[in-house]
């Protein structure tokens, strides 16, 4: 059996072996390139209804029970995150790299934060309330991010990674792709995991189970089909794309020093610094995968630059783990112990629902 941090380094693996065999496939085999492209629409979708089927329902009850948490987190990431990421993407080569950039970065994690957020000691009570929140502010902004960062069927020169003529990046254009696209796909997902309420409750776990497991390979699938479809396109730029990784890893170290200082300023309790910590570290890349496929389907140097971000990502949350799990230990040990009722609401703030990590 693998230990937590081992499995989670399990997604940037699969990513990487995805990346490399779409590249392969992409390069030698065009007619089999050719039948993955033509099978992205359909993964999106599968990938979209799934990520909806797991989201949990009980974070906005958990919301009452810690409002100042949630809402610290919230105004790091809704306001100071996007400050660093327009920092640090400013002087990426291209508008279409630092668009893929600036969409990852802008958009928090919603799901696997919480598993790390509990390895880590920290509050997956107020972390559960967060769930709903970002993913609902999240996808309403997208369209907005789109339009501010590129303007209405922008263009774009500058090495040859620019947004193509044929974008359709304003309202008129983002807006029914999304409906058709994303919406429906998103309901049958909330459906799936409503109707799975009529079944026996350890019925249903299994298959929430399958759900979760099959995300990560279904993310995969779309970043095989992308890097085979435009594998030539992806390639022509390979400095440009290890720009890429350079900007998102500072955009993380960042991110944490700057998740830190906040919480020393509003001198947090250990559970919600460590929450603020892990929540301002992870991105909901499949999400905005699945989004800038529907809605930029022709640019894969921003599909790639969100695929690139998430290869980053999963090593940096299991360090900062680590680091914030000796930290907790060590602060333990020069705490005195606290009291009955001091406990059972500490037991109560780390014991939070949410799903694990892959």
């Amino acid at each position: 059996m693998l230990s937590a941090p081992a499995r989670s380094w399990l997604p940037s693996v699969l990513f990487v072996g995805a990346i490399l065999a779409g590249s392969v496939v992409g390069l030698t085999a065009p007619t089999v390139a050719g039948v993955l492209s033509s099978a992205t629409d359909a993964l999106v979708l599968l990938l979209v209804a799934a990520l909806f089927a797991g989201v949990r329902p009980d974070g906005l009850a958990a919301l009452r029970r810690a409002p100042r948490a949630v809402g610290l987190v919230l105004v790091v990431n809704l306001f100071l995150v996007p400050l660093v990421a327009l920092a640090v993407t400013a002087w990426l080569p291209g508008e279409a790299l630092r668009l893929g950039v600036l969409l990852y970065c802008l958009a928090p994690c919603t799901d696997w934060f919480l598993g790390f957020t509990r390895l880590a000691g920290g509050d997956t009570v107020a972390g559960a309330a967060l769930v709903p929140v970002q993913l609902t502010v999240q996808i309403l902004l997208f369209p907005l991010w789109l339009a501010v960062l590129t303007g209405a069927g922008a263009t774009s020169g500058g090495g040859g990674v620019g947004l193509g003529a044929g974008s359709e990046i304003g309202g008129g254009g983002v807006l029914p792709a999304l409906a058709l696209w994303f919406l429906l796909p998103a309901a049958a997902g909330v459906a799936f995991r409503l109707a799975l309420r009529a079944l026996p409750p350890r019925w249903g776990a299994r298959a929430l189970g399958v759900v979760d497991r099959a995300v990560p390979v279904l993310i995969a699938a779309v970043i095989l089909a992308v890097f085979a479809s435009h594998v030539r396109t992806i390639l022509g730029e390979p400095s440009a794309f290890v720009a890429v990784l350079a900007a998102v890893a500072v955009f993380f170290a960042v991110c944490f020093v700057l998740a830190e200082a906040v919480a020393a300023l509003m001198r947090s309790p250990r559970p919600e610094r460590v929450l603020l910590g892990v929540a301002t570290s992870a991105r909901n890349a499949p999400l905005m995968l699945a989004l800038t496929t529907i809605a930029l389907p022709d640019e894969p140097v921003v599909q790639a630059a969100i695929v690139l971000g998430m290869l980053i990502e999963f090593p940096h949350l299991v360090v900062i783990t680590q680091l914030l799990r000796r930290r907790t230990r060590r602060e333990a040990r020069l705490t005195p112990p606290p009291s009955p009722a001091q406990a059972a609401v500490a037991r109560q703030s780390t014991q939070g629902g949410g799903v694990g990590t892959w």
